[in-house]
């Protein structure tokens, strides 16, 4: 179904600054989000060494992380609201870039609580940068072409996804691999040496991460940057949370995000034990040899433990990831967003369902290609759900945003099913994917003014 154009867009009045400089310089931010995000798994193997740490104390991570999402989402839709995008950004590179500058102080100290803090105030930044960018993109030219501009700088995300394991390893991880059991076997002086190295190693990756965001701050305090909507706040006068909740594709995408958060947070942190459990021994050949690859340009042992073949399998499935937001992103100049979300998210639902019934290796390889399926619906929820909202799409924003708590609490509940049978804990991923594919193919639509029953946005009214 080609993409139609409608008679009466909306009217939305921008004021100073460059569209293309502004675009460019936003889209940036996806590629140093995408960053912080995907180091979080290389940490919580590092902490476990460094600070002595069991998994599950060293799965805090995550949650600390998503729970900045969560506190600060809100907070940051207000800041935007009264001070414009602009401020909104650069209040969270400075929480960003700050966040990453504490690693050093808490390397030195050791002290996991303050490691903890530095990723809370990483998370906060990286909120108000996702509350203001991913709605800043949608509004930034032309409304039939939003999500699309979305997509597109998702996929610049989608780079620094595969890139963060790559530095972990390179950069953070030691060259020996060290367990517990090797260090308490060891005398404690040279167990604590190796720990303190362990954790040290931390400090460069993160000061080179906070001295980027520095200089990104400098470009957007400098920068004049378009003002979109302003005009039509001010006339729209006070916007409460509760109003917001007679949207019902905003109410649904709420829900929608949360399930592909959770969904994506449960696929990727158990995706090597999934690897282990379906096909600890049988490897699939793409995986293979984009793991030679890899191997022959960074120097890296050719010997493999099968834990980390699976490590390579999961960094082939980002790859798959990064190919899907390219394919997405072509695809949506051409079809209605909805519609490529539903093919995206069926195509979910057929793997995982695919992966629970046949086992083995063939359910490696199809947990994989739900990487592909899932790279385009973050976005393109997120786009669809602020769709027509004008002066009210900053705090709806803010509501999408603090849905990625999804990722602190569905592993949770995959977590619990594992213990049960790996099958199991598929069920999350699937009952998530399948109601996403709900929303887009109706979930979506919004009789809501300001936008017809197909959920095109009609003329605004001032």
């Amino acid at each position: 179904m080609a993409l139609p154009t409608p008679t009466n867009p909306p009217k939305v009045t921008a004021t100073g600054g460059n569209y293309k400089i502004a675009f460019a310089l936003v889209t940036s931010l996806f590629f140093l989000w995408g960053l912080a995000n995907s180091l979080n798994g290389s940490l919580i193997k590092q902490f476990q060494i460094a600070l002595d740490l069991n998994r599950f104390q060293a799965g805090i991570v995550d949650f600390a992380f998503y729970l900045g999402y969560f506190f600060m989402a809100l907070p940051a839709g207000y800041v935007m609201r009264k001070f414009g995008y602009k401020r909104g950004i650069i209040l969270g590179l400075i929480l960003y870039g700050g966040g990453a500058l504490l690693f050093y102080p808490a390397a030195e100290a050791r002290v996991y609580s303050f490691f903890l803090v530095a990723l809370f105030t990483m998370a906060c930044g990286i909120a108000c940068l996702e509350t203001a960018a991913n709605l800043y993109v949608t509004v930034l030219g032309d409304p039939n072409k939003s999500e699309w501009r979305l997509n597109f700088s998702q996929s610049f995300n989608g780079i620094s996804i595969i890139l963060g394991p790559i530095i972990g390893a390179l950069f953070i991880f030691s060259k020996t691999e060290y367990t517990p059991e090797m260090l308490s076997a060891m005398a404690p002086a040279q167990a604590e040496a190796i720990r303190v190295q362990e954790a040290l190693s931390v400090q460069g990756p993160y000061l080179v991460i906070g001295l980027v965001i520095a200089v990104v701050t400098l470009l957007f305090a400098f920068t004049k940057m378009p003002e979109v909507g302003a005009e039509e706040e001010q006339a729209a006068g006070t916007i409460t949370i509760p109003s917001l909740f007679r949207h019902r594709h905003l109410v649904l995408g709420i829900f929608a995000q949360f399930a592909n958060v959770g969904a994506q947070a449960v696929l990727w942190g158990y995706f090597v034990d999934f690897k282990l459990d379906f096909s600890r021994d049988q490897h699939w050949g793409l995986a293979e040899g984009y793991m030679y690859l890899i191997n022959s340009l960074t120097g890296g042992q050719l010997e493999l433990t099968p834990t980390q073949i699976a490590g390579f399998h999961a960094s082939f499935a980002l790859v798959l990831l990064m190919v899907g937001r390219l394919v997405g992103t072509s695809l949506m100049s051409r079809y209605r967003p909805n519609v490529i979300l539903s093919v995206f998210s069926a195509g979910a639902v057929a793997m995982v369902a695919v992966a629970i019934a046949m086992g083995g290796l063939t359910a490696v390889i199809a947990l994989s290609f739900t990487y592909f399926f899932q790279s385009i619906m973050f976005p393109t929820i997120f786009a669809l759900a602020v769709r027509g909202l004008g002066a009210e799409s900053k705090l709806a924003s803010s509501l999408i945003i603090m849905s990625i708590v999804g990722g602190a609490l569905m592993p949770l509940v995959a977590g619990m099913l594992f213990a049960q049978g790996v099958v199991y804990a598929l069920i999350v991923p699937l009952v998530c994917f399948s109601y996403i594919t709900f929303y887009a193919m109706n979930g979506y639509k919004t009789n809501s003014t300001g936008l017809d029953s197909s959920g095109v946005p009609a003329e605004v009214a001032p």
